[in-house]
């Protein structure tokens, strides 16, 4: 063989292009090109590896915007509760405060009772500190809002002064029925002060208090109850009661009473200007929407007088107008005023007159100073 026919034989096979057979089945991965540039993607598009972090970050503001809102909703909710449970405890309260201060009015009441024995009295005041055990009873069992349970317990020591005090009155005028000492009115004043002390209790450690509470616990809305239970101080002053101590002997004895009784007629004056009507010269009142009458009494006697009716009368011709006041205790030498409003349509530009008329007490002998008449022309001003 020719030795260029090798070359040529070898040429031939080394200069052949591959087949297709012969490329490799894997494919080859080209670079990613970073950064800028005309690449095979499009420069907005984000990397495809960040589209699961993408998602993971929005599924985790759901579930904090979940969160927040089911948070406001409990924190809504135990706010409501809250108000609620205290709402509802001093709605409890209120009756409590209502029914004891209707207690002190039936105290105040038994104590003026004209023509009242010391046996009924007695008798009457018992009744009522059973009334007013009723209400320590209920307040022992109220459900207290934990931050306020000292304040009802300082409520139920208010109310058990009430029942201490209205027991010891009972108990004093039973004792003695007739007695007027000096010992005994202080003995039913030193009583009294329970009374007064009670209602000190109740707004200094239980009203005021619980108010400071409520705010401090972001509660509004909710109303903290008053309970008064003495109106009028002066039936509890030791001197009082040494004037009821003697008309209850007076009741006691059933005869005439003793010692001098009597009221009259300080003054008329025409409210809201202040002026003082005349019995004598003819009176120019100027009729407004807030006109009223204020009708002042005086104890002209020595003796503690109670329930005295006062009438004040405005003749017209459609009718006359009439009102009835009373002035529920008097003591010697004190005054005592009645006012008298709501007076409907008075007669205008005609001469008219205004009558005052003081009942008389019992064991009253001179009554001319109980009545009195006043010249007067209403004008629209």
């Amino acid at each position: 063989m020719d030795p260029r026919d090798d070359d040529i034989e070898f040429d031939f096979f080394d200069d052949e292009p591959p087949t297709t057979e012969a490329q490799s089945p894997s494919r080859v991965r080209l670079p990613r090109r970073v950064g800028g540039g005309s690449g095979m993607r499009g420069s907005g598009a984000p990397p495809h590896n960040l589209t699961p972090v993408l998602r993971l970050l929005a599924l985790l503001a759901i579930i904090v915007a979940a969160l927040v809102f089911f948070g406001l909703l409990i924190q809504s909710c135990a706010s409501t509760s809250k108000h609620d449970t205290y709402k509802s405890y001093m709605d409890d309260v209120s009756v409590i405060a209502h029914s004891s201060e209707e207690d002190g009015t039936a105290v105040a009441n038994a104590l003026i009772t004209p023509g009242v024995k010391s046996a009924g009295l007695s008798s009457t005041l018992r009744g009522i500190a059973e009334q007013e055990r009723q209400n320590v009873t209920a307040a022992q069992h109220l459900d207290a809002p934990g931050p306020l349970r000292e304040e009802n317990q300082n409520m139920i020591e208010a109310l058990q002064l009430r029942v201490s005090g209205v027991q010891g009155l009972a108990d004093t005028f039973a004792a003695n029925p007739t007695s007027k000492a000096t010992g005994e009115a202080a003995l039913l004043a030193a009583q009294a002060d329970r009374l007064l002390a009670s209602d000190v209790v109740w707004d200094d450690l239980f009203a005021e208090p619980s108010r400071v509470e409520l705010k401090r616990q972001d509660v509004s809305g909710v109303a903290v109850p008053d309970s008064n239970f003495v109106t009028n101080r002066d039936l509890t002053t030791e001197r009082s009661m040494a004037l009821l101590l003697t008309r209850l002997k007076g009741a006691t004895t059933g005869g005439t009473p003793t010692g001098i009784h009597g009221t009259n007629i300080v003054d008329v004056k025409v409210l809201p200007g202040g002026q003082t009507l005349s019995q004598t010269d003819e009176n120019t009142i100027t009729a407004t929407t807030d006109l009223a009458f204020v009708v002042t009494i005086a104890d002209s006697g020595d003796s503690q007088e109670v329930g005295i009716k006062v009438t004040l009368t405005i003749q017209k011709p459609q009718g006359a107008i009439v009102k009835t006041k009373t002035v529920d205790l008097i003591n010697p030498g004190q005054n005592k005023s009645v006012t008298f409003t709501d007076l409907g349509q008075v007669p205008f530009a005609q001469k008219t007159t205004v009558n005052v008329d003081v009942a008389a007490v019992p064991g009253e002998h001179n009554t001319d100073n109980n009545k009195a008449s006043y010249p007067v022309i209403f004008s629209l001003g």
